[in-house]
């Protein structure tokens, strides 16, 4: 009797475990990517500073990158404002924002931006979906 009251609190010790363990792994990832952002921060303001050796591709790139992070940390602070869940929309906006970095830094074949480009729309029709599909929820 008492070794099934056991066996029916191992799955919830390692779901607690497993949880820790995943918000500790998300908090180092959360300073990782803000020390990131400063960097890219800093490394953006010396560009626009130093109007002389800027090239606008290379901002772009940076400018990109800042949102990526951007996004990243806000995806981090969601998973802990929601209850411990990742909402899916804010995964698709990752995804196009790393196409458009991706497209900005890769544009030299017009094959690659195409297809690129395609999977940017295909982000776009499932976030239509998804966000189409939260509101009919709401209704």
């Amino acid at each position: 009797m008492e070794e099934s009251l056991e066996l029916e609190k191992l799955p919830r010790i390692i779901t607690d475990v497993l949880k820790i363990v995943l918000c500790t792994a998300l908090i180092a990832l959360a300073i990782v990517l803000i020390i990131a952002l400063v960097k890219i921060t800093y490394t953006l303001s010396m560009m626009v500073l130093n109007t002389s050796s800027v090239v606008p591709y290379d901002v772009a790139e940076q400018a990109v990158m800042f949102f990526l992070y951007f996004g990243f940390i806000g995806l981090i602070v969601q998973y802990f404002k929601s209850g411990y869940h990742f909402p899916l929309r804010y995964f698709i906006y990752a995804g196009i924002t790393a196409m458009l970095r991706l497209i900005i830094v890769n544009h030299e074949s017009s094959v690659d931006t195409i297809l690129f480009a395609g999977a940017i729309l295909i982000m776009v029709i499932a976030l239509c979906l998804v966000l189409y599909s939260n509101k009919l929820k709401n209704i």
